[in-house]
């Protein structure tokens, strides 16, 4: 598991931000922080993709570079990851997207679940997964996202991309998943609490980004 914020860096300063509930009244600059945050961990990830040489004609000589050989395909986990997934199709520009509607179901205090009510994504058969959700909470969420993913090919590689991560959803996934994944996130926080909320967390991020659901 990669944690971003182990290493001082300038996500430090996204994260406090995306943190800090009076600075988080201003919904745009919430969405452009989990951009940031996006960018940052698509470069990150990116280290750990496969390259291949290729020749590049400069307007003075010829000279090669490596560039990423695999093809990518971005998941959001719809709704609060949009703004989180742009930062990663900024990055990997050449990507492919998909989307999985998810939505927290919650009934007189019981066990959370989740229920997915909408996928759309391409063949990911050889390719390389990566699917972007703000908040790994439970894991429920990532996990049912992946069992219903793979039913359009099995990828070459997954990886799974947080702002931040709770270590009982951690726990979850290393239990659940039958296929060999990498966790990225951009912060290991505490706990869950006794909603399945992550502590210290910042609140519901899809809330925060675009308003209150209906």
């Amino acid at each position: 598991m990669f944690i971003l914020n182990k290493t001082n860096s300038i996500a430090n300063n996204f994260l406090a931000e995306l943190r800090d509930k009076s600075i988080q009244k201003d919904r745009l600059r919430f969405r452009q922080n989990l951009k940031r945050l996006g960018a940052l961990l698509a470069y990150e990830i990116s280290k750990d993709l496969n390259y291949e040489s290729k020749v590049i004609q400069t307007s003075l000589a010829e000279t090669s570079t490596a560039v990423i050989s695999d093809d990518v395909v971005i998941v959001s986990i719809l709704r609060a990851a949009i703004p989180f997934s742009n930062g990663f199709v900024q990055m990997f520009d050449n990507a492919e997207v998909g989307f999985i509607g998810a939505a927290r179901q919650e009934s007189n205090g019981d066990e959370v679940q989740v229920d997915l009510d909408y996928a759309a994504a391409p063949d990911l058969t050889g390719k390389t997964l990566i699917i972007v959700d703000p908040m790994l909470a439970t894991g429920k969420s990532l996990v049912q996202s992946v069992e219903r993913l793979v039913k359009n090919g099995n990828p070459k590689s997954t990886h799974l991309a947080s702002v931040i991560a709770a270590p009982e959803g951690i726990a979850y996934l290393n239990e659940s998943l039958r296929l060999n994944f990498k966790i990225w996130t951009c912060a290991l926080d505490e706990r869950l609490n006794e909603q399945s909320y992550i502590i210290p967390g910042l609140g519901d991020a899809g809330d925060l980004a675009f308003g209150p659901k209906l």
